[in-house]
């Protein structure tokens, strides 16, 4: 089985064509929202929730969280929290840290806020776009060159800030076709991780 992830902070270009490839497919995948993105796109939330789709936390404003108190990070677990549950959605118990940026205490402070934190086994690097020399074809590629049970892949809802690509939107229609041709199934990250 392969879990699908999504991250959402910045904007919402490649929302439409990710949960119709999803539909269209019946995959179900798991998607971090930000809080800031969360109180900007209650209808995406909403939309993503009605899919059947699984949310998680990704914090309120995505900072590098090992350069904050342990308070600070309480309020971006709550603040976020609260952002997405006003869209509709319950992100608990998942949560990603913001560039994946983490230490025990970091760790610890989550768990104790009732958070378990998830990575992921392979980036995409759609996020890089076009100007930073990645393609569609090298998005599905790298997922593919890591396949393994349980794989986790990192995507992003957003399009890149310079060129305006969404190429994890693009590569996952061919991705999800590669992948079940290879033998793999789909689940929700809460699945994977009993």
């Amino acid at each position: 089985m392969v879990a699908l992830t999504f991250d959402a902070g910045a904007n919402s270009a490649g929302l439409a064509p990710i949960l119709q490839t999803l539909a269209a497919t019946g995959v179900r995948g798991t998607f971090f929202l930000t809080g800031n993105w969360a109180a900007a796109n209650p209808s995406g939330v909403a939309q993503i929730v009605a899919g059947g789709h699984r949310l998680g936390n990704h914090s309120m404003t995505h900072p590098g969280f090992t350069g904050l108190p342990d308070a600070a990070i309480v309020q971006e677990l709550s603040g976020a929290e609260q952002a997405i549950r006003a869209g509709g959605g319950d992100p608990r118990p998942l949560f990603r840290f913001p560039f994946g940026e983490r230490d025990a205490r970091t760790i610890a402070t989550v768990n104790a806020n009732g958070y378990l934190p998830v990575r992921w086994t392979v980036d995409t690097l759609g996020w890089k776009g076009s100007s930073g020399g990645i393609t569609a074809q090298i998005v599905a590629d790298r997922v593919l060159a890591r396949l393994q049970p349980g794989e986790i892949v990192l995507m992003h809802i957003g399009s890149n800030p310079d060129d305006g690509t969404t190429l994890d939107a693009d590569a996952l229609p061919g991705m999800i076709a590669r992948i079940r041709a290879a033998g793999y199934g789909f689940t929700t990250l809460d699945a994977l991780l009993g």
